[in-house]
């Protein structure tokens, strides 16, 4: 299951993403909008920064602003940084790999075997689709 953290990250980046003017947007503007707590909200905005989607402007007409064009922002790239592993368990994770305690051999594990489908199937369908794709599509 999607956790809210993640949840909130995408709807904040869609939100940034739809302005076509392209100035940075307050965090109380997304807050209000999207119906999210604030402060939970910065907590999400800072991590989303610090892993290099967005930049932030202090001051007057300060806010969060995109660093790269939301056709180059992978919805994979976004759901690593915010829910950390896009696989169900680590035996099949790319980037997270780790050999589960209570599998003596994934060749012959059917869990495995299904996972793999569903991880494939997830980064098929998070790798294909952009912020562009969804900020658009509302």
């Amino acid at each position: 299951m999607l956790s809210k953290k993640t949840k909130y990250g995408i709807k904040a980046l869609a939100y940034i993403a739809r302005k076509k003017d392209r100035k940075p947007v307050q965090a109380s503007e997304i807050s209000e909008s999207e119906n999210i707590s604030q402060k939970f909200l910065e907590s999400i905005m800072l991590e989303l920064r610090k892993s290099g989607f967005l930049g932030s402007k202090k001051g007057k007409g300060g806010g969060y602003y995109l660093i790269k064009e939301p056709n180059e922002i992978r919805m994979t790239a976004v759901i690593r940084v915010l829910e950390g592993p896009i696989a169900m368990v680590p035996c099949v994770s790319l980037n997270y790999y780790e050999k589960c305690d209570d599998c003596p051999d994934e060749n012959t594990c059917s869990v495995h075997k299904l996972m793999i489908q569903v991880r494939d199937a997830s980064l098929n369908v998070l790798g294909e689709n952009t912020l562009e794709d969804i900020a658009i599509s509302q």
